[in-house]
């Protein structure tokens, strides 16, 4: 998804950095709704449908985690929260509310530029069609199966116990590399690089809050923690 194909919504309070900030996206090539609240913010949602959403966390009248969360009730569209501080609790709650990334205040526009299009690129290649794996599980036309757990590879839908099951295309992702080495602990680290593009280490956090998210949809004991080294999916 090229730049200036992208519409970005952008609710921030702030109106030095909700301009500031329009200006640097713009120069960029995107398109920008900017919005002072989350109310508007969420009408804007609604009519607009924009590519991907910055929600900062502290917003009036309806704040960035509930508003992350009504995007989420109908929506898969990625959304990057913006916190003026790296604490725990906030970071978790945008995350658990359905955020894809976060962004901690004051970042610089190029960072920001660079997360934003590292998020397009993931939900543009939901599938990671650009790795040569393929998955080691019981497999009929694409099909992998897991127990209970169906995942089928080429209309990237997931069924447990023949029920669909909704994931988000970065929850999908997370999937993907689970399913492609059944049985094989996959660390932190690298699951912040191949399914959050990040060449440089990141807060695990996020991946840790993903896990949790994927884990209420296929199962609690589908993937099992490794303490000291990461995560991996039981055959």
């Amino acid at each position: 998804m090229a730049a200036e194909q992208t519409h970005v919504l952008f609710v921030e309070d702030d109106d030095v950095i909700r301009e500031a900030t329009q200006l640097a996206l713009e120069r960029d090539g995107f398109t920008v709704t900017a919005m002072p609240d989350g109310l508007s913010g969420l009408e804007a949602f609604r009519a607009d449908r924009p590519d991907i959403a910055l929600l900062d966390v502290m917003v009036p009248g309806l704040d960035g985690v509930s508003l992350c969360r009504r995007i989420r009730d109908d929506s898969t569209v990625p959304v990057i929260m913006l916190s003026a501080r790296a604490d725990s609790i906030d970071v978790v709650l945008g995350l658990e509310a359905g955020a894809d990334d976060y962004v901690t205040k004051p970042f610089d526009g190029a960072v920001l530029v660079a997360r934003i299009r590292a998020v397009l690129r993931r939900f543009g290649h939901a599938g990671g069609g650009d790795r040569a794996e393929t998955p080691d599980g019981a497999s009929d036309g694409g099909v992998l199966s897991f127990g209970e757990l169906e995942i089928d590879t080429e209309g990237m839908e997931v069924r447990r116990a023949g029920q669909p099951v909704a994931l988000t295309p970065t929850e999908m992702r997370l999937l993907l590399e689970f399913s492609s080495a059944p049985g094989t602990v996959l660390s932190r680290d690298k699951l912040l690089e191949r399914v959050w593009d990040y060449g440089w280490g990141g807060d695990t956090r996020v991946v840790d809050v993903h896990v949790q998210r994927l884990r209420t949809k296929i199962g609690q004991d589908r993937i099992e923690t490794v303490r000291g080294f990461g995560y991996k999916l039981k055959p």
